[in-house]
């Protein structure tokens, strides 16, 4: 709620009023199944407590305002955008996430004037999705000012169609070409579980996660080191893999399976083959975590997490010596396993550790750190939190 309650008090300082409601939607952490998402596979994300908050009421004139509170207290505003102007292009820097959601929804129809003031404690560039955070709420304070509730039925559209569109809003208008865990993370996670999504067919299974009932906790580990999307080592990867399924001649790397592997890579120009090796053995890491989580197996899942950092750092190389010192020093110290998360190149990793250890574990991150004469990394637990929605204030 204090999320919430930051952007209501901040609308109310800069409009003079009070909004006419506040939506909010978490970042996520994706347990495993990293860059499959775009290569039409499986992820298995939760949503954070940590959260986003958009106060907002509408306008009758077709323009859009946004203000966002920094976490040094200080408010930043965009200069008033004409939402029937908008196009790729034309806004620059954070209010470009914003801007692309109304530009998407008036293609949908369901265009709105609004003044709108965010807020919230997602870490910024920390890998934890703070951008599709930002972007879902919006989209939801949006559509709520048209009367419009996701998922609820009578001509409402789905929280996964809503996923559909804040995607295209950041790859075609912000220009970062990202994939849909995130969106689909932040709109359709829910409280105590991780959301098993089939990317591809849209499935989706809320699969238990009892992470306290376990005696476990999940450990994140912000580097400090600065993660973006919309530079240029993701889109390369992203492109080799829609080369190499070309050259397979299957629809998306998803349609290549562990035990057809080999025979796919021998196919493959060497650049390629460790891109293809990741997306295929990710995916299987995958099946095989939700099956332990499905026995009630939790603290057998590390072997996965272990295995899919080797393969981030080995085969897909995005990950960064920050990340590779998190996940080797908090292993040593007793994590049951550890990975980076996220789009890689910086950000965040997590690790899977029994609630005993937790102190012992950060503590030996942060000296590990203090050796090598780093940054100290933020450390905090996180458990699976509820999705977006509207806030009651």
């Amino acid at each position: 709620m204090r999320a919430a309650s930051d952007a209501a008090a901040t609308f109310r300082t800069l409009h003079d009023r009070a909004p006419a409601g506040v939506w909010s939607a978490p970042g996520r952490v994706n347990l495993i199944g990293e860059h499959t998402d775009y290569n039409d596979g499986f992820v298995l994300p939760f949503a954070l407590p940590h959260r986003l908050a958009a106060a907002a009421s509408p306008r009758e004139d077709g323009v859009l305002t946004v203000a966002t509170l920094g976490s040094d207290g200080r408010v930043q505003e965009s200069g008033p955008l004409t939402i029937a102007d908008l196009r790729p292009g034309a806004v620059e820097g954070w209010a470009a996430y914003p801007a692309g959601v109304a530009w998407v929804l008036r293609d949908q129809g369901l265009g709105v004037g609004a003044d709108v003031v965010i807020a919230g404690n997602v870490p910024s560039g920390a890998g934890l999705s703070s951008s599709h955070a930002l972007e879902c709420a919006v989209a939801l304070a949006l559509l709520g000012l048209t009367g419009v509730t996701p998922g609820t039925g009578a001509g409402a559209p789905a929280l996964h169609e809503v996923a559909r569109w804040v995607q295209r809003s950041e790859n075609d208008f912000v220009g970062a070409p990202t994939g849909l865990l995130d969106q689909t993370a932040s709109l359709c996670c829910t409280e105590s579980n991780v959301l098993f999504l089939d990317v591809r067919t849209g499935e989706m299974e809320q699969v238990p996660f009892p992470l306290e009932e376990s005696g476990v906790r999940i450990l994140i580990m912000d580097t400090r080191t600065k993660h973006s999307h919309a530079e240029g080592g993701y889109g390369e990867r992203r492109r080799g893999c829609e080369r190499a399924a070309e050259l397979l001649a299957v629809k998306a790397l998803r349609d290549i399976g562990v035990a057809g592997l080999d025979t796919a890579l021998a196919k493959l120009p060497d650049d390629l083959v460790p891109l293809v090796r990741h997306v295929v053995t990710e995916n299987q890491r995958v099946l095989d975590t939700v099956d332990l989580l499905r026995a009630g197996r939790i603290t057998e899942i590390g072997p996965q997490l272990d295995a899919s950092h080797v393969s981030m750092r080995d085969d897909y190389r995005i990950s960064t010596r920050e990340l590779d010192l998190a996940v080797e020093s908090a292993r040593e110290a007793g994590a049951l396993g550890a990975r980076m998360t996220g789009g890689g190149f910086g950000g965040s990793a997590i690790a899977l550790v029994r609630e005993s250890d937790v102190d012992t574990v950060g503590r030996a991150v942060k000296a590990a750190y203090e050796a090598a004469d780093l940054r100290h990394p933020r450390l905090f637990t996180a458990v699976p939190s509820r999705g977006a929605g509207h806030d009651d204030l």
